[in-house]
């Protein structure tokens, strides 16, 4: 299997050099030639295995550069109940990632038992095994630079920590996190973990990411890596659980499901995206906004239409507060066929902060291919679905879900099962799950009390010199 990038001036890689490099030296973003095809029998020998065995089957399509033998090992290592045990609502720890049935035909599927309480552990856990694997084997280092809007970080920081040959640099947006999530990431004292807040919004952080990324000179120089979700190795890893939220969801290969996918860097229903492309039998991928709805308002009227930090709101589901949705570029290159002069032309206009309109175009006219459908929730729609959910299914959502659980009721299919996606677990949010219930959620006993150990993070402004300036002294 061989990658290209979706601006079309890079050569092929193999998997083990795009795991480690992050964006394409164009600026795009990796993706495989072609998706490998699913076909009924493998569905069918697929639909008994155990996570780590569906993981190692789904990943061994898109990594033929690391022996069987090893993947498979490391597959193992990850995907284990005692590194995913933090299940809730009578989930079975051996699934990895069990459904929680709300009512017929409605669940929540947990995506969040890992360290960080997240669903960015799901691929992040697997990603550090990965990274420490390729390190050794090539005896290389690398310092990874990533941005974060609030899980990411902790996921990334959780699985490197202690690794060789990894130091991790992790830019946050000052002030905009809960103070769960702050704590999670600055509280950690691993000798390679920097934490780095800046004082504007994630968007700055991540553009500061993709200038050094895009600064080909320093990235060789000082062996920046990337975790974030340009990093296919992470959207590979979350196809993986589309999959098993399948199989759990029906009886037979001959039913469809739907996913609904709080959606703010387009990364986790990107794998949806892709699942359903190598043949997943999914009838509709539902992509819910907060009120920072530039993937909403794409998918309703054809504009992609970016915001700038002045715009870009601060809501009470702070992951998705994002405004530049770095993985959309993977679903337009697809969407416009895969043409990277297309990509190029669109992303030039976006690299500038303006907006593009493909809704009078023949790839429009395909948009319906593909199965999304959208929408958008409020500080005050996930207050009433977190009650709601309380109230009807005794089933507690964090901020996120609750987006995602609104909009997945107003997109409902007739007899086919519907699969909210869990994007983590309400004691990251205490604040508004206080505010919506008048209750504590519970927290694992191995994270009580985190927000009052002592955080190591330095404050900078937006500034990429600097930035790089800090990178350097440590590396």
């Amino acid at each position: 299997m061989r990658y290209i990038s979706t601006r079309g001036h890079a050569a092929p890689q193999s998997f083990c050099d795009i795991l480690l490099g992050g964006l394409a030296p164009d600026g795009g973003l990796y993706l495989p030639e072609s998706y490998p095809q699913i076909g009924r029998q493998e569905l069918d020998a697929w639909r008994k295995l155990s996570y780590a065995d569906l993981a190692y089957e789904i990943l061994a399509k898109f990594i033929t550069d690391i022996p069987a033998a090893d993947l498979k090992t490391l597959v193992a290592k990850t995907y284990t109940a005692q590194v995913y045990c933090h299940t809730r609502n009578g989930g079975d720890a051996a699934q990895i990632t069990p459904l929680t049935k709300l009512e017929d035909g409605l669940y929540t599927q947990e995506l969040s038992n890992g360290p960080t309480l997240a669903f960015k552990d799901m691929a992040m856990q697997l990603l550090g095994n990965l990274f420490e694997y390729v390190l050794d084997k090539r005896n290389e280092s690398i310092n990874i630079l990533g941005a974060t809007s609030g899980d990411t970080g902790s996921a990334a920081e959780y699985a490197m920590r202690g690794k060789h040959n990894v130091k991790v640099f992790m830019l946050s947006p000052d002030g905009k996190m809960s103070a769960f999530q702050r704590a999670q990431m600055y509280s950690l004292q691993d000798a390679n973990i920097f934490n780095i807040a800046v004082t504007g919004l994630f968007d700055d952080a991540q553009d500061i990411v993709k200038a050094v990324s895009n600064d080909a000179a320093f990235k060789a120089k000082y062996k920046i890596g990337a975790v974030n979700s340009i990093n296919w190795a992470r959207v590979a890893a979350q196809i993986v659980y589309y999959f098993q939220g399948y199989f759990l969801a029906t009886k037979s290969n001959d039913e469809q499901v739907a996913f609904a996918v709080p959606s703010g860097n387009f990364g986790n229903i990107c794998a949806g995206h892709i699942a359903h492309q190598m043949g997943l039998p999914i009838a509709r991928l539902v992509l819910a906004t907060n009120e920072n709805d530039v993937l909403d308002e794409f998918f309703r009227t054809g504009v992609y239409r970016p915001r700038t930090a002045a715009q870009t709101s601060i809501t009470s589901s702070p992951s998705m507060d994002i405004s530049k949705a770095s993985n959309f570029e993977r679903f337009v290159f697809d969407l416009v066929g895969r043409d990277p002069a297309v990509v190029k032309e669109l992303w030039a206009k976006v690299d500038k902060g303006e907006a593009f309109d493909l809704s009078s175009t023949v790839y429009w006219k395909n948009l319906p291919n593909f199965k999304f459908v959208s929408g958008k929730s409020s500080h005050i729609d996930r207050i009433n679905t977190i009650r709601f959910a309380q109230g009807r299914y005794n089933v507690m959502l964090d901020t996120h879900t609750a987006d995602g659980l609104k909009v997945a009721l107003e997109h409902r299919l007739p007899n086919i099962p519907m699969i909210v996606l869990e994007t983590a677990q309400p004691a990251k949010f205490e604040e508004t799950i206080r505010e919506a219930l008048g209750t504590e959620p519970v927290r694992p006993a191995d994270l009580a009390g985190i927000e009052s150990l002592p955080q190591r993070v330095v404050v900078m402004a937006p500034d990429v010199e600097a930035v790089k300036r800090y990178l350097v002294e440590r590396v």
